[in-house]
């Protein structure tokens, strides 16, 4: 299971949130997901414990919590849902890329 946590400041750092989430168990890994273009932080991320009922007290206690002048908002990470293609996989076929022929 994963933790998922939003509303973050974009100067958190992965040694920030392992500081706060080890006060309810053992960290195991912390992902702070950035921007691809600009590389900045997206404003959640994602921190995986040592065991399920780390992770819900930790949930229970720092949800809705405020950190760095926000409201964190913490709960069970959901799966990751696939995105289909490129264009969405629908509509009228447009020869690739938006170009019509």
């Amino acid at each position: 299971m994963s933790i998922y946590v939003g509303n973050l400041s974009y100067e958190v750092t992965q040694e920030d949130l392992s500081e706060v989430f080890s006060d309810y168990g053992t960290v195991k890994r912390v992902h702070i997901p950035t921007d691809r273009e600009t590389g900045r932080v997206r404003g959640f991320a994602f921190v995986e414990m040592d065991s399920e009922s780390e992770e819900a007290a930790a949930i229970e206690k720092l949800d809705g919590a405020e950190w760095m002048d926000r409201e964190m908002k913490v709960n069970k990470a959901k799966p990751r849902e696939s995105r289909g293609s490129f264009n969405g996989g629908g509509g009228r076929k447009t020869g690739g890329f938006g170009k019509r022929f």
